[in-house]
């Protein structure tokens, strides 16, 4: 039986991914996982420890994972790597005694403590010696409530505040302006408002590649000449075309030669990766690696529709789902102004077509929305299990080309 989890990327101040929450979901075929909480982070701790792993889940950050009472007395979080996990106590467990020099005894072994929804208490005071990180959902805190935390944190300078379910940029701001120092969300993935965005000479010439290797009939004279005007992007397709990835026998040695070898379909591939490896220059690296993550997906997932869908095609819509992110404006204002085909328009803009419902099954794979999942599955006519199979190929894919871009 396959090991299913969604993760949310929780970052710092500086929009730096600093690690996941792992949460336990049921294969594919279930709406929502048909078990207690008990069970649920039972089977999580199995799955980290013999399925995927810590390291494949959380790519080498800190995976905050949620604990109950139960399980904390039965030392569970023990059975994980100190260094690699953040204990999450979940809001309904009690401050008893037994909890307390439990939680004692793993802060002693070197592990890090978060409370999660957290309200204070006056019995929860004893723990906060214990505890790292205060989780605040900030859709459902008052404004005594905020209060009461940030007093707490005048009292507990060491503890780091976490806020949960910010929406948008504005929240961010407000959140950061009262001491928190952790976020976690899609805000990061959502734009912050400015008035206007050009794209550099460098982003508009891979615009105008984008644009050539999308026409009926291809010429890779244009291509090689655009390439060759800009010394950076020439160097880095040669370094494409010989990296280890590709294994290629024949050594590239000039800039027409490697376009011809590369091909429409991979070179439409490098080209989407350069352009949004420009656009996203001071951003999260954890949102370039999604845009590589959600790109290849919808490629793999075209290729295994039965109506034979355009992989190339999705490969640009899944990388330029993510463009208002990386250059903080409406996706609408800035696909206008670059040359892309209507389909890429109609997707991107309109969300329409079968492209704009690969976006959104890797959105909601990304989330664990399961049930969302099996209704695109079906439009599509695609299997759950090929789907989770092609997220799965496509996260190691995004992983090995992150250092590329």
């Amino acid at each position: 039986m396959a090991f299913f989890a969604a993760r949310q990327p929780i970052l710092n101040a500086d929009k730096s991914l600093v690690g996941y929450e792992l949460l336990f979901r049921t294969s594919s075929d279930n709406v929502f996982p048909d078990m207690d909480q008990e069970k649920a982070t039972s089977k999580m701790i199995e799955g980290l420890q013999f399925d995927l792993g810590l390291d494949k889940l959380s790519s080498g950050k800190q995976a905050f994972i949620n604990f109950t009472e139960q399980s904390i007395l039965r030392s569970y979080p023990s059975m994980l790597p100190a260094d690699k996990v953040v204990i999450e106590v979940l809001e309904d467990v009690r401050p008893t005694r037994a909890i307390f020099e439990e939680l004692k005894h793993l802060h002693e072994q070197g592990y890090t403590i978060a409370l999660d929804d957290f309200i204070h208490g006056e019995k929860w005071e004893p723990f906060y010696k214990i505890c790292t990180i205060i989780k605040i959902d900030c859709q459902e805190i008052s404004a005594d409530e905020l209060q009461n935390i940030t007093e707490l944190k005048a009292r507990h300078p060491h503890l780091r505040l976490l806020a949960e379910k910010v929406e948008n940029y504005e929240e961010f701001k407000q959140y950061k302006k009262l001491g928190f120092e952790l976020f976690q969300g899609y805000f990061f993935s959502k734009p912050e408002v400015i008035k206007s965005v050009r794209l550099s000479t460098n982003q508009s010439t891979l615009a105008s590649l984008l644009n050539e290797i999308q026409q009926p009939d291809i010429s890779f004279n244009k291509i090689t000449s655009l390439i060759e005007k800009d010394v950076g992007l020439s160097f880095k397709l040669l370094r494409y075309t010989q990296s280890p990835v590709y294994q290629r026998s024949k050594k590239i040695e000039n800039i027409k030669q490697a376009v011809i070898l590369l091909g429409k379909s991979e070179l439409e591939r490098f080209v989407t990766l350069m352009f949004a490896a420009t656009v996203a220059v001071g951003k999260p690296e954890a949102l370039l690696k999604l845009a590589l993550h959600r790109a290849k997906f919808c490629e793999l997932v075209a290729n295994n529709m039965s109506t034979n869908g355009d992989s190339a095609s999705a490969f640009l819509v899944g990388m330029l789902s993510l463009i208002d992110a990386m250059l903080d404006s409406e996706i609408h204002e800035l696909l206008n102004n670059m040359p892309l085909s209507n389909n890429i328009h109609q997707a991107l803009i309109e969300k329409k077509g079968y492209l704009a419902l690969l976006v959104e099954l890797s959105r909601h794979l990304e989330m664990g929305n399961w049930q969302q999942v099996d209704i695109a599955a079906k439009s599509l006519d695609l299997n759950p299990s090929d789907l989770m199979t092609c997220f799965e190929n496509a996260a190691d894919w995004a992983e090995q080309h992150i250092s590329m871009v």
